[in-house]
């Protein structure tokens, strides 16, 4: 069905804009009339062109954008506001065009008559399925209000954990660039300069190997550093091109989790995350099956969703959550044990909020050791590189001097 753009005014004289879905030009301006709006202009729009319908699929909104916005939207349901009317005033005070164009096409299909749950599954580039499910819920359960705000709760947390961990590795990876830098400059700027200096020991025989072993590599880079920079691009090209494939990610995601120390890092937030959207799920109603299929895709690893998988067909069969979690080596023995006693207690949505909270804790008190280590071990490195270079140009220096 075509795609149209429309320019209208609504019953306060306020000019709206936005896109509708209809089989003519006709139609279009029958659908707005009966949402109260004039149209002063419509025009069918090009597949790909604009803020359509298919580009709210393809573009993102920010995770603390969507969880202001559904914290407004659980306020609004809350003091009466009724729902068509909330989107509007949402929509029309979003800072963020995709998302303010996005409500307005959701406002239209609600009028039409969908359900607030089935239209938000046509963006998921901006709503999560963990969202769109727990709005389904609610809206069936008559929850909807307290639905949305633990949407926004969880939103903030995990926006909060993911600008944990960036905050965290942020110095370590500025020191990591500044030192690349640094030690760099001074192989292909400043190292060359001492070459012809040393000739006459190097004639003689007594140029230290230290200090041979750096000029040669100062001019392996000058002569040939633009080709280390062409091989080091098309590695990148390589890897990002095998990480799309199942097999590559299945080789990254292994790799990364036996990285010593940070293995066991990325591990416990990923289960972290894995427990908090299962635990927030299960406490919306949402059935546990329809909850693991969600969840699983929320731990970021490719093993540990498998393994999920595996646990998902053991409670299909009727069997309990926790055998085949125990059984994958990926979840800590202590968690396994807890959601063992959650289902035994019947109190899985109470029982992994809790672990997740336990396990974030842990794991950032973890971080930060990890990351005040590593700072001083990076400058340590970087000292001992840069007094490497300057001892390799100096033995010689202090050797001419005393030939003379």
């Amino acid at each position: 069905m075509p795609t149209f753009q429309y320019t209208a005014r609504d019953m306060s004289g306020k000019s709206v804009q936005g896109t509708l879905e209809a089989g003519s030009q006709r139609e279009a301006t029958s659908q707005l009339t009966g949402r109260d709006l004039f149209p002063t202009k419509i025009t069918e729009q090009k597949s790909g062109s604009g803020l359509s319908l298919f580009s709210g699929k393809k573009k993102k909104v920010k995770g603390q954008i969507m969880a202001t916005f559904y914290g407004q939207l659980a306020s609004l349901l809350r003091s009466g506001v009724p729902m068509i009317r909330s989107l509007t005033i949402l929509g029309e005070q979003s800072s963020t065009p995709v998302l303010g164009e996005v409500l307005h096409e959701i406002r239209g299909r609600v009028e039409d008559g969908e359900p607030i749950g089935d239209t938000m599954a046509r963006y998921p580039g901006v709503f999560s399925d963990m969202a769109v499910n727990m709005v389904r819920a609610g809206t069936e359960g008559g929850f909807l209000e307290d639905a949305l705000d633990r949407v926004g709760v969880f939103t903030e947390l995990q926006e909060d954990l993911k600008g944990r961990t960036i905050s965290a590795m942020a110095y370590p990876a500025f020191l990591f660039t500044v030192g690349t830098v640094v030690i760099s400059a001074l192989l292909v700027f400043f190292v060359p300069k001492f070459d012809m200096l040393f000739d006459r020991l190097r004639q003689k025989g007594e140029m230290p190997a230290m200090t041979e072993a750096l000029l040669g590599f100062s001019n392996f880079l000058q002569g040939y550093g633009w080709i280390v920079m062409i091989l080091g691009v098309v590695l990148i090209i390589v890897l990002r091109t095998q990480l799309q494939t199942e097999r590559g990610q299945d080789i990254f995601d292994k790799v990364k989790l036996k990285v010593p120390v940070l293995g066991d890092i990325l591990m416990n937030l990923s289960v972290a995350r894995f427990c908090r959207v299962l635990g927030t799920l299960l406490a919306n109603g949402v059935p546990i099956l329809k909850s693991l299929d969600i969840s699983k895709s929320a731990t970021g690893n490719r093993l540990l969703s498998r393994s999920i998988s595996d646990a998902t067909e053991n409670i299909r069969s009727g069997e309990s959550l926790a055998k085949p979690l125990r059984q994958s080596g990926y979840f800590p023995i202590s968690v396994v044990e807890m959601i063992s006693v959650g289902e035994e207690s019947n109190s899985l949505d109470r029982v992994l909020p809790e672990i997740a909270d336990s396990l974030e804790k842990r794991t950032f008190r973890r971080l930060d050791l990890f990351v005040r280590l590593l700072e001083p071990l990076m400058l340590l490195v970087m000292a001992v590189l840069v007094l490497a270079v300057v001892m390799a140009l100096l033995i010689p220096v202090l050797k001419s001097s005393t030939s003379l």
